[in-house]
């Protein structure tokens, strides 16, 4: 009885000892799981913070890339704006010059051979984009239209009997095709100033409404230009309003026909040189 006794009592000693190394064995598995829990966790977070400082330093790059270029490109305007004063006492911005030597690659190199001042050069250029601007051929030109290109500006005059009855400054009906005309072209290009100007011969004039010549050639001009602007749409801060009255005429006032050649209204196209070239890769 004493030996079973004895078996049983060793029987539940050696159970107990290998639950035991069993608990502990796993106990130690579950503290190296945590360990490498932990372990991989400030792993994770060091690359998280490592990650987020690459992120923050390509941020910083980016940021200076752009600011490079927006410094650049503010460089690249200035440069392009500033303004250059010649020897021959023109002025023209680095961009204009730009445009105008790509011009000049198109004017007949005998005329350009000619140009020994920047000035000179900037009027051939400017010349030669007018005359492409205007088309002539489409003014019918006869004696009572002339169109002349002169340097920088284009002259077109237009006798009396085109635009005016005798002695009025009210333009007749047949008037309308030329103006129509005219004002296409002058709505085409942006880059230019219209100054109209009013000539007459030197007969005198004095009406309820007319002083003398000096007051009939300022009425003409302010008709055509009022037309311009309402009936055609050119825009009013282009226009410019003169009279000369007699006092530049083109030929002596000797016969009939010498003073109706003097009675003509002359529109000038101005062009604004900057203006005009910033136009020019649009045309």
């Amino acid at each position: 009885m004493k030996k079973i006794s004895i078996l049983l009592v060793t029987t539940i000693l050696l159970s107990a000892c290998v639950s035991k190394k069993k608990y502990v064995a796993l106990e130690q598995e579950n503290g190296e799981l945590k360990s490498e829990l932990t372990k991989t966790r400030v792993e994770k977070e060091d690359l998280e913070a490592k990650f987020a400082k690459i992120q923050a330093r390509v941020d910083e790059y980016n940021s200076k890339i752009n600011s490079l270029n927006e410094d650049v490109e503010g460089l690249k305007i200035e440069n392009d704006v500033m303004l250059e004063v010649n020897d021959d006492g023109s002025v023209i911005s680095n961009e204009a010059k730009r445009k105008m030597r790509a011009t000049l690659k198109n004017v007949d190199q005998m005329k350009l051979a000619n140009a020994t001042t920047l000035k000179d050069s900037m009027n051939l250029a400017v010349q030669y984009n007018l005359a492409q601007a205007m088309d002539t051929s489409d003014l019918d030109e006869d004696e009572d239209i002339a169109v002349d290109i002169n340097n920088t500006v284009v002259m077109i005059s237009i006798s009396d009997k085109m635009l005016f009855n005798t002695a009025s400054y009210r333009i007749s009906n047949k008037a309308d095709a030329i103006l129509q005309k005219l004002a296409d072209v002058i709505n085409s290009e942006e880059s230019i100033d219209v100054m109209v100007e009013g000539h007459t011969d030197p007969r005198s004039i004095n009406t309820g409404k007319i002083a003398d010549n000096w007051d009939l050639s300022v009425l003409r001009a302010t008709s055509v230009v009022r037309k311009l602007q309402d009936q055609y749409d050119v825009a009013p801060e282009k226009l410019i309003a003169s009279g000369r009255s007699s006092y530049q005429p083109l030929v002596d006032n000797d016969t009939r026909e010498n003073r109706a050649k003097n009675r003509r209204t002359r529109i000038i196209l101005l062009p604004n040189i900057d203006k005009f070239f910033a136009l020019m890769e649009a045309n």
